[in-house]
């Protein structure tokens, strides 16, 4: 995707969140026009995986979506890669974890951007 683009996700993922949408959903969302799946269905399949799996406090759902998105979208072999990255740029994969390092410049509309950024990057 093109720099403009990469940007529009981004925003997109931020768009959503802050509408309340729950991480996994906005960036699953932010994705919804090259998924196979009308966008009434990829908010449905997402909405259990906020808060690291319907609050379970496992691992974030930005990741989950960054997997789910990857999947849907043929590009399976991306994912490991992403999660490495996401976990390069914000010390964790695990929602607990991440919420401690609120505060110290995270907070999960900034992980939501993150990684609606490294999707749009590798798609």
């Amino acid at each position: 995707m093109t720099p403009n683009e990469i940007n529009t996700r981004e925003a997109k993922a931020r768009q959503l969140h802050e509408q309340g949408y729950n991480c996994c959903q906005s960036v699953v969302l932010a994705f919804a026009d090259l998924l196979p799946i009308a966008p009434e269905a990829a908010a449905q399949m997402s909405s259990t995986f906020g808060r690291g799996m319907s609050g379970m406090q496992q691992t974030c759902g930005c990741v989950s979506a960054m997997a789910m998105v990857c999947g849907l979208c043929g590009q399976s072999a991306q994912f490991k890669g992403l999660a490495v990255r996401f976990r390069e740029e914000n010390g964790e994969l695990n929602c607990p974890a991440l919420l401690r390092l609120q505060g110290r410049g995270h907070s999960c509309n900034d992980l939501v951007a993150c990684a609606a950024r490294l999707l749009a990057e590798a798609l």
